[in-house]
């Protein structure tokens, strides 16, 4: 196999141990920390993804037009595929796809018929102005020129990645059967999200288009995503990363953020332009500020304070045993309150029989905030605690005496016996009866 093989093979591996993470739908833990807005858009998923916990959620499972996010599906495909050549691999424009486009005020990134570029290329015109000429392009190449064919790939992938109410019907989202749910654009977003070229090309704000057949010298491209864009009333500097689309008077936005080391996806789907000229922009800021200003990844557990404690048996050295959390259990909180709304619960035996040794796991806590449950760690024994023999083996001769096996053998011995004196005084009986009868014969 050579290098290039090799590599692919390798990828497309780490692609499948990706993927296959993803189908764990993430733990709805926040209920009750709601925010005190309401947003236009009927479908929302705000996810954090450092401890995959969903800090808000809107009808998520519910399916809705897609229109360009449907493009994440298509640059999806291309990276598994191409992700190491998107620099060699070129593509040119048929132009039967442009009277497919035509008519329908699609937006482009002005790439001509017979236009030829790389794929690399087509990634930032998909990503950054949403160009459907571009999504066309590379559903033409990688099918060999039935769109159908790659249509159908794209709905095999989408099953592969979890997702349960996506159905894609062209490669760029104009047409209106382009179906998807909040919870499987989250999905969409965090497989492309593992491609780095993915991630540093939709964190682009602006692409220079390279010269062509069609166009003298270079051209920029600008991205859709303003909340990139500095100097806007949309930006963030925590926004990373995302896909805009809209088909009518609404918009959808799937996109990423990180601010001082947390990390969340947040799905807005049909944010409605009464609200805003930019509405799923202006929505998506709204729930990431309430995110980032309410919660805090932080320690829901102390690893350096016992936590609970235990009796010890057979040992005179010590009375009880201190238990330790394994792990301090970072997770997302409340930024009011952390830790002390939690609720710990224990699940340990009556007492511990020694000898035990420091560090030995000897029981869990399960931690919950508002009855949901976050997660579970291991308890260990904070000291050694030595056996004291005697208490042992009095103990164990105790229990010996006490126990039901004991007391079996004591009944069946005692059966035993019984029958042993019945036969015996059967058998003795039997021999005087004998002996009284020789007797009898004598005096005869």
């Amino acid at each position: 196999m050579d290098l290039h093989r090799l590599k692919k093979c390798l990828a497309a591996c780490l692609t499948v141990l990706v993927l296959a993470c993803l189908l764990a739908a993430p733990a709805s833990a926040m209920s009750g920390y709601d925010p005190d807005f309401e947003i236009s858009a009927p479908a929302a998923y705000v996810v954090n993804l450092d401890t995959n916990l969903v800090v808000y959620e809107k009808n998520s499972d519910t399916s809705m037009e897609a229109a360009s996010l449907t493009k994440l599906m298509t640059i999806i495909l291309m990276l598994k595929t191409y992700q190491d050549q998107l620099d060699t691999v070129t593509v040119t424009a048929p132009s039967y796809i442009y009277d497919i486009l035509y008519g329908k005020d699609a937006s482009t990134a002005d790439i001509r018929r017979g236009e030829t570029h790389t794929l690399r290329s087509l990634l930032y015109a998909m990503l950054l102005p949403s160009a459907n000429e571009a999504a066309y392009m590379v559903a033409d190449y990688m099918s060999g020129g039935s769109i159908d064919n790659f249509v159908a790939m794209m709905n095999d992938e989408a099953k592969a990645i979890g997702c349960t109410g996506t159905t894609f019907t062209d490669p760029c989202g104009l047409d209106p059967g382009n179906v998807t749910t909040a919870r499987d654009a989250y999905l969409l977003l965090r497989a492309a999200m593992s491609y780095d070229a993915f991630v540093e090309v939709a964190g682009t704000s602006t692409y220079q288009m390279p010269a062509s057949t069609a166009h003298d010298a270079p051209y920029n491209i600008l991205t859709t995503d303003k909340m990139l864009v500095s100097g806007t009333n949309y930006y963030r500097e925590y926004t990373q990363g995302g896909k805009t689309g809209s088909l009518s008077d609404w918009q959808n936005f799937a996109s990423w953020h990180t601010k001082d080391g947390i990390s969340y996806i947040c799905v807005v789907l049909h944010s409605s332009l009464s609200v805003d000229n930019r509405p799923a922009l202006y929505e998506t800021a709204q729930l990431m500020d309430w995110a980032f200003a309410t919660f805090s990844v932080s320690a829901a557990l102390d690893t350096t304070q016992p936590i609970s404690e235990l009796p010890v048996r057979y040992s005179t050295e010590a009375d009880t045993v201190m238990l330790y959390p394994v792990d301090d259990m970072l997770t997302l909180l409340p930024s009011d309150g952390g830790a002390s709304l939690t609720q710990q619960t224990f699940h340990l035996p009556d007492s511990l029989p020694a000898p035990i040794t420091q560090g030995d796991v000897v029981g869990s806590v399960t931690v919950s905030i508002q009855g949901e449950e976050v997660g579970t760690v291991d308890l260990i024994a904070g000291s050694n605690v030595s056996r004291n023999q005697v208490l042992y083996t009095m103990s164990r001769v105790g229990e010996f005496f006490s126990s039901t096996y004991f007391k079996v053998v004591v009944i069946i011995t005692m059966i035993t016996v019984a029958v042993y004196a019945f036969v015996w005084v059967a058998a003795m009986l039997m021999a005087i009866n004998e002996e009284g009868k020789r007797m009898g014969k004598r005096r005869r």
